[in-house]
Order: structure tokens, then C-alpha cells, then sequence
């Protein structure tokens, strides 16, 4: 996969020097990867995010949407025909997080003996015989598709 604009995301004082410690420092919790899996879901505003079927809390949402735009993993515009609504959307950097959601996708479908939403049903159906590269190479590109066209709209 290729990595466009690596601008290194600056961490200040981290627990240790072991870097899945640090990126789970970031990315960890239990909401961080849901509002990125969210956003590839083109899901983009407060509301959007408050609706997702986990109902998360306002305030840890706030402070999530926090976390993840200080560490440039998202950024956000304002939505043109609503002053009052942010529009959030994947960085280059977040994006390249779709392929760890991918894998605790699969992990999930394959070791979790439970019943999972329609909506990962179906993504599994269509996915799961396809190679890992190729499914996680065409979402990167129909967000990129899709993020283009959001911050055209004005």
C-alpha cells in the first residue's frame, strides 16, 4: 500500500519508548477505532457519530473527535449550508488506519461466536474472498472518492 504525505504526528510524553504501546495511547480506547471505522462509514458530523448503533456519549465523543483531530488522524469543515455543523473527514494519516479495522474485522467474523450487525454481515459476504490488499486498496480509494467530493461541496 502506498503512504502519501508522511508527516510524522508529534507524541509528547508517552508511557514508553515501545511504539504499539504509544499508538494504542492514541488509537486504543475503546472509541477512537469506531469513529475512524465511522468515517469510512461516510459518516461525518456529531450526529452522525451519536447515531452509530454503539451510543457513545456525547462527552466522550467530543473528546475523541478531540484526540483523534490533535493528533491529525482527522480534520473537519464546516458544513456550507450549516455554520453550526462540522463535517469530519479522514487525514491521509487516518486513512492509513483502514487496514487494522480491516483485520479486527476478519479476526471477528472468525474467532467471535456472536451475531453481528446486518451491515458487517453484509460487508463480510462481499469481502471475505476477496484478497486483503485488493479490498483494503478499493476502500482507501472510495473514501479518497468520497472525501473529494465532500470538500468540493460548498
Amino acid at each position: 500500500m502506498k503512504v502519501e504525505n508522511t508527516s510524522k504526528i508529534v507524541v509528547q510524553n508517552q508511557r514508553s519508548s515501545c511504539p504499539v504501546s504509544t499508538v494504542l495511547e492514541i488509537i486504543g480506547d475503546h472509541w477512537s477505532l469506531i469513529l475512524i471505522r465511522d468515517l469510512f462509514l461516510q459518516r461525518t458530523t456529531f450526529s452522525d457519530f451519536r447515531n452509530a448503533p454503539e451510543n457513545i456519549s456525547t462527552n466522550i465523543l467530543s473528546d475523541r473527535i478531540h484526540k483523534l483531530s490533535r493528533y491529525n488522524l482527522i480534520s473537519h469543515r464546516i458544513h456550507p449550508k450549516n455554520r453550526k455543523i462540522k463535517q469530519y473527514y479522514l487525514t491521509d494519516s487516518g486513512m492509513e488506519l483502514y487496514p487494522i479495522i480491516y483485520d479486527l474485522s476478519m479476526w471477528s467474523k472468525h474467532y467471535l461466536d456472536m451475531e453481528f450487525h446486518p451491515l458487517s454481515e453484509e460487508w463480510y459476504k462481499d469481502t471475505h474472498k476477496v484478497a486483503r490488499e485488493k479490498v483494503i486498496e478499493d476502500t482507501i480509494q472510495k473514501y479518497k472518492d468520497f472525501k473529494e467530493k465532500l470538500l468540493m461541496i460548498s
